[in-house]
């Protein structure tokens, strides 16, 4: 089958299977919408690789096996996301104890996933510096407002802003990639 074969391959293996594969994706994420979402990626992982499809054989087991290889490569790129941010934050904390008075690194923030390090990126300096000393390296507002030269009501004032900048980026990306906000 090639890749510009249009007599509907992917649209009949959905009208014959998408309930069952549907709920395949339902068991694996544990909610309807995640499973929407894992549905739509494997079914354009499907239809780009419709070509190694072999004509005769089983339909609905080579799509099951899209739907699961799909969630397994989701699960391992956030468990790989999480890693990384685990990492960075320890390496900020060790950082940040060693030089009190030195501007916090963003360097490893290129490893971590686009929309965390864009949120930082885009984050005001001041503001970033404050999130990352109290909020990473567990400082003192006293602690920083001395490093800094400034007073607590301004490291406070700063803080605030950088939370809200930062839920703000990351609200907007979960509501982009259809999470469900916990009420």
């Amino acid at each position: 089958m090639g890749r510009d074969d249009t007599d509907g391959f992917i649209e009949r293996i959905l009208a014959n299977h998408r309930a069952d594969l549907l709920a395949t994706a339902t068991r694996l994420t544990g909610s309807r919408a995640d499973a929407e979402d894992l549905l739509q990626d494997a079914v354009i992982r499907a239809w780009l690789f419709r070509e190694k499809f072999t004509p005769g054989t089983n339909e609905r087991a080579w799509m099951h096996r899209i739907v699961v290889n799909t969630f397994i490569n989701r699960y391992r790129r956030s468990r790989r996301e999480r890693e990384v941010l685990s990492r960075f934050c320890s390496e900020t904390r060790r950082d940040l104890a060693s030089e009190a008075t030195r501007a916090p690194s963003v360097a490893p923030v290129h490893e971590l996933g686009d929309e965390v390090q864009g949120a930082l990126e885009h984050m005001p300096d001041a503001f970033r510096t404050v999130l990352l000393r109290v909020d990473v390296a567990d400082h003192s507002y006293r602690e920083v407002a001395d490093a800094l030269g400034c007073p607590i009501g301004t490291v406070m004032s700063r803080l605030h802003r950088a939370r809200r900048s930062l839920e703000r980026s990351l609200r907007a990306y979960a509501r982009a990639e259809g999470y469900r906000e916990a009420a």
